[in-house]
């Protein structure tokens, strides 16, 4: 069991990442000149709350994280957002991607799972796992992108909600201290991984 400090260290990465984004998005092709930048913010911040795939994963990569203990714990959750915010570029920019739906509920349906078995690969298969389908998450959010917000704003704001995300999954692995806490992370990634397939299959029947 890593130590609280490492844990804590989670909700620390949306303030540089943030940044980032705003470096990853400040062209001339993107500048916006509209009064978006409060609502960029906070469609940004509300777009990874309103899809329960986005949401579970992003809590997911937190509680896997803390199974994983140090560098996970802190790697995962900067690796996540970082790889997003360029996925989130590219969703701007118009670049396809294919089956960026698929990829999403996947997330969460593998995550669940990596949960389920407490599962530990080398760290950075970790890394490469959680950064694959970062960039799916980020694809989604850049092309839902409101015709009426700054990108930048908007780019920061599911940047920031992100880390949140990432911090509460980190908080709920903490429950792996209390008797019996390891079976209730599994629960809970069991819970998440069936979410995803059920989104999977509503997909492919679709």
């Amino acid at each position: 069991m890593t130590q609280a400090t490492d844990r804590s260290t989670g909700g620390l990465t949306a303030a540089p990442l943030t940044a980032l984004l705003v470096l990853l998005l400040s062209s001339p092709v993107l500048a916006h000149t509209g009064q978006g930048v409060a609502s960029g913010l906070l469609s940004g911040f509300l777009h990874p709350l309103t899809g329960i795939d986005h949401l579970l994963a992003m809590v997911a990569v937190g509680i896997w994280g803390t199974q994983l203990g140090r560098p996970a714990i802190w790697l995962l959750p900067l690796t996540f957002p970082l790889v997003m915010s360029i996925g989130g570029v590219l969703g701007v920019r118009g670049a396809p991607l294919p089956a960026v739906e698929f990829a999403i509920a996947g997330s969460a349906a593998a995550l669940g799972l990596m949960i389920v078995l407490a599962a530990r690969p080398p760290i950075a298969a970790a890394a490469v796992l959680v950064g694959g389908f970062a960039i799916f998450h980020g694809h989604a959010h850049g092309t839902e992108l409101p015709g009426a917000a700054d990108p930048l704003a908007y780019g920061a704001g599911f940047v920031l909600v992100t880390g949140l995300l990432h911090a509460a999954g980190i908080a709920i692995g903490l429950v792996d201290r209390w008797p019996a806490g390891a079976l209730a992370l599994r629960g809970a990634g069991a819970v998440i991984g069936a979410v995803g397939v059920y989104l999977l299959v509503n997909l492919a029947g679709a």
